[in-house]
């Protein structure tokens, strides 16, 4: 009886040893892992909800990075403000509002005219524009200012006193444009309504007015809204491209916030963590090196991800218009900001990868991934499964003994 016992023991354990052995091919798949294996990553890449089998899924696609694209991504010069309000401004285009505080002088070539004596051939005269858009100068009558840029209104006043004064001449100058205020608020030295003068002036202007952004431009997001428009740009970005420094209008609202930039490192690295930018810029590989690096044991070398949503103009250069649209119909959107989402891959065994790297620079809230190599999942498995192994082992022994084998 005990070597039968014995046998029909050792029958089962063959059986699942052989089931174990049947299911390792697949079983890695089911293992508990912190994140996608860089296989399922590329796999869901480029497909539709449909064929991804879940709603809502966020369709996206994984470009390699090398060093044209890295170049392409790298040179790219947003012109969120510029696209969605226009640059704007000439000196044209600047003109006196009601409400704006004028100081006129009359100038004339005699001692004996209607505005200069003896002592003084000139004479100032301080005017408000009305709500009608007019002001009374003695002797000239009422003026229309309004609508009008100061040279303009100076022409208005000498034709309006020729044959009545002598030789005259005019200066027109602003001394307060209520009419032309633009709102500064957040993080600036002192929010305030600034008052722009009679001729153009850009974002940084009126934000120097209101003393300044109190963070580095590095930190600082620049907020304008124009009527039912919004449109948001780093200081950083508007200073060093100036077709970003658009001009501003009066009744505009800009909204300074301090942003300190932040990106998120995962996975198979020695610190999960989001982590502060800390500089100016930063490259993939400073960022990767902020968080400790890969860890050795762990990572698998040809799958860093960098995950983001980037501009349409960005994602349309790497992929071509042809692919864009083909996600499109996929299923592909954007987010809040017009951004479409897109993997970046780097293959960090090749050697060119320390140079691309150094080309491919990091944006606030960027979700840097290092995906694990495919034999952490496979130890984890054996780990799994020995356990039971283990047991089934030590009945056979039992079983041995008890059949006196």
């Amino acid at each position: 009886m005990p070597a039968k016992l014995g046998s029909v023991v050792r029958l089962r354990i063959d059986r699942i040893q052989v089931f174990l052995v049947t299911a390792l091919v697949s079983g890695c798949q089911a293992v508990p892992g912190e994140g996608p294996l860089a296989t399922a990553i590329v796999a869901d890449a480029g497909k539709s909800e449909v064929e991804l089998r879940r709603d809502n899924a966020a369709v996206f696609e994984v470009v390699d990075v090398d060093a044209q694209s890295a170049r392409l991504v790298s040179e790219y010069v947003s012109t969120a403000l510029r696209r969605k309000f226009g640059f704007g401004g000439s000196a044209s285009m600047v003109s006196i509002g009601v409400g704006d505080q004028l100081k006129i002088t009359i100038f004339e070539a005699g001692s004996d005219g209607l505005f200069s004596t003896a002592e003084s051939k000139q004479t100032s005269i301080d005017v408000v524009v009305q709500p009608n858009g007019t002001a009374t100068i003695p002797y000239v009558g009422q003026v229309r200012f309004a609508g009008r840029t100061l040279e303009q209104a100076r022409g208005a006043i000498l034709e309006s006193l020729v044959n009545k004064a002598v030789e005259p001449d005019v200066l027109v100058t602003a001394v307060d444009t209520s009419s032309r205020k633009v709102t500064v608020s957040g993080a600036v030295a002192s929010s305030s309504q600034v008052a722009m003068g009679l001729v153009p002036e850009q974002i940084t202007d009126v934000i120097a007015k209101a003393g300044g952004p109190v963070a580095p431009p590095y930190e600082t997001t620049v907020t304008l809204v124009r009527g039912r428009k919004t449109g948001s740009a780093l200081l950083k970005s508007i200073i060093e491209h100036p077709s970003e420094n658009i001009y501003v209008q009066p009744g505009d609202q800009i909204f300074v916030s301090r942003e300190p930039r932040t990106f998120t490192l995962l996975g198979a690295v020695k610190a999960n963590n989001r982590i502060d930018f800390g500089a100016d810029e930063l490259n993939l590989l400073e960022a990767v090196a902020l968080g400790g690096g890969g860890t050795d044991s762990a990572i698998n070398a040809k799958g860093y991800f960098l995950f983001r949503y980037e501009a349409p103009e960005i994602v349309k250069g790497l992929l071509g218009l042809q692919a864009f649209e083909d996600l499109a119909r996929k299923g592909m959107r954007p987010d809040k900001n017009g951004n479409y989402p897109i993997v970046y891959k780097f293959d960090m065994t090749r050697p060119d990868s320390l140079l691309v790297g150094q080309m491919f620079p990091i944006k606030n809230r960027d979700v840097i991934y290092a995906a694990r190599h495919f034999a952490v999942d496979l130890k984890k498995f054996l780990q799994i499964v020995g356990a039971p192994l283990a047991i089934a082992s030590q009945g056979v022994s039992v079983a041995d003994n008890l059949s006196g084998n």
